[in-house]
C-alpha cells in the first residue's frame, strides 16, 4: 500500500488513484493537504481562476410517486389529497417566469407517477422549445426514463430518442444516490437498480447526449460504499466520456422516513477533495451550497470544485425535508466566488462561457 503522501501525488503524475487507496484518503489524509492535493489537480483540469455557475429553474412536475424512497419527504403516494400534476400550460408559465430572470436551463423532474405517460413529455418538450427555443431542456432523471420505458413498452434507447426529438437536451443525474445495491435496498428499495441507472446515462451517451452524475452523501454509507459509487461512474465515463460534471451532495434526514444524518461539512469537503482525485476523467466537479450553504459551497472551491451551480430560482425536494436552504441571486454569487478570489463567470448546461464579471 502507498503512502498517503505518494496516493495523493499520483494524479498529478498521471497515474490512477485505486479504489482502496481512495478509502485510505478517507481515513488517513490530512485534511489540509487533501484539499491541497485536490486544488493542484483542479489547476490540471481546468487550469486558471475562473468559477462557473448557472441559472435555471428545477419545476417538479409532479410529487406523486410509486417508488416513496425513505430519504423523501416530497412525494405523495397515488390518491393522496395533497398530490399534484401540473399541466402543460402551468409548466409553460414557470418556464416563462424563469426565461424572465435570465434562466438558460430548465430541470424537469418529478415522481414516477403512473398516470403520466411518454406523450406528457413529448408534448411540453415540443411546447417548451417551440416557444423558448434559447432553454436547454436538462430533465428527467434516471428512475423516470426507466419508468416510461417500461410502461411504453419501448427500449431505453427508443424512449431516449422520442424525448431528444420532442426536445430533451441532457439528463441530471438524480435517481444515483449511492450505487450499491445494498445501500439501495435500505434506502429506496423500490428504485431502478445500480444497473439500470448506468444503462440510461450510458444509453444517452451513446445517443450523443451528455448527463451529470451526483452522489448523495451522510446517510446509511460508507467510505467504501462511496468509493464504490465512484468507481462506477469512473468506469462508464471511460467508456462514454458523456459525464459532464459530478455533484455530490448532503443529505438532510428532517422529516423524511430514514432518520438518520447528516454528515459534517468538514467530510462534505474531504469527499469533494476525493472526488476531484478519483475522478480523473470528469473535468467539473460542483459544490453543492444548496445543501451545505454558502460559506462552505465558498470553502468547496479549495477543495476541487470549479462550479458552484444553479441561482436555483425554485427548489422543493431539499426543502420538504424541512432543511431550509439560503436564497442566492446572482449578485450574491459573483461576490461569493469573488471573495474567495476566484473569477466567476455564468455558463450554460455544457460548461460555455456565457457572461464573464
Amino acid at each position: 500500500m502507498n503512502s498517503v503522501e505518494d496516493i495523493l501525488k499520483k494524479p498529478l503524475e498521471g497515474k490512477r488513484i485505486t479504489s482502496s487507496e481512495a478509502v485510505e484518503l478517507y481515513r488517513r489524509a490530512d485534511f489540509l493537504e487533501l484539499g491541497k492535493a485536490a486544488q493542484a489537480f483542479r489547476e490540471v483540469k481546468r487550469p486558471g481562476k475562473k468559477v462557473s455557475f448557472i441559472i435555471d429553474r428545477n419545476i417538479n412536475y409532479t410529487n406523486v410517486c410509486l417508488v416513496r424512497c425513505k430519504f423523501c419527504a416530497f412525494s405523495r403516494s397515488v390518491g393522496h389529497p395533497e398530490g399534484y400534476t401540473l399541466s402543460v400550460s402551468e409548466v409553460l408559465r414557470k418556464v416563462e417566469e424563469a426565461v424572465s430572470f435570465g434562466a438558460t436551463q430548465i430541470m424537469l423532474q418529478g415522481g414516477i407517477n403512473p398516470e403520466i405517460k411518454l406523450s406528457y413529455f413529448e408534448q411540453l418538450f415540443s411546447e417548451i422549445k417551440s416557444r423558448f427555443s434559447q432553454i436547454t431542456l436538462h430533465s428527467l432523471t434516471a428512475p423516470e426514463i426507466a419508468y416510461l420505458s417500461k410502461v411504453s413498452g419501448l427500449s431505453l434507447r427508443e424512449t431516449l430518442l422520442r424525448l431528444r426529438k420532442a426536445g430533451l437536451d441532457s439528463l441530471p443525474g438524480g435517481g444515483a444516490e449511492v450505487l450499491v445495491d445494498e445501500v439501495r435496498k435500505e434506502v429506496s428499495p423500490k428504485k431502478i437498480s445500480s444497473a439500470e441507472w448506468l444503462k440510461v446515462h450510458e444509453e444517452a451517451h451513446r445517443l450523443g447526449m451528455v448527463s451529470t452524475a451526483t452522489m448523495v452523501i451522510g446517510h446509511i454509507e460508507s467510505f467504501e460504499d462511496r468509493i464504490a459509487h465512484l468507481e462506477k461512474i469512473r468506469s462508464l465515463q471511460d467508456r462514454t466520456k458523456g459525464f459532464i460534471s459530478f455533484i455530490p451532495w448532503i443529505f438532510h434526514a428532517g422529516k423524511t422516513e430514514l432518520k438518520k444524518g447528516k454528515t459534517s461539512y468538514f467530510d462534505y469537503l474531504k469527499t469533494v477533495a476525493i472526488s476531484r482525485l478519483f475522478l480523473d476523467n470528469f473535468d467539473n466537479i460542483q459544490g453543492s451550497w444548496l445543501t451545505v450553504g454558502k460559506e462552505i459551497g465558498q470553502l468547496s472551491l479549495f477543495f476541487g470544485a470549479n462550479d458552484l451551480g444553479s441561482i436555483m430560482l425554485e427548489e422543493n425536494v431539499v426543502r420538504s425535508t424541512g432543511y431550509q436552504p439560503p436564497d442566492m441571486e446572482v449578485g450574491e454569487m459573483i461576490n461569493l466566488i469573488r471573495k474567495a478570489g476566484f473569477l466567476p463567470y455564468q455558463r450554460d448546461t455544457n460548461f460555455k462561457v456565457l457572461k464573464e464579471f
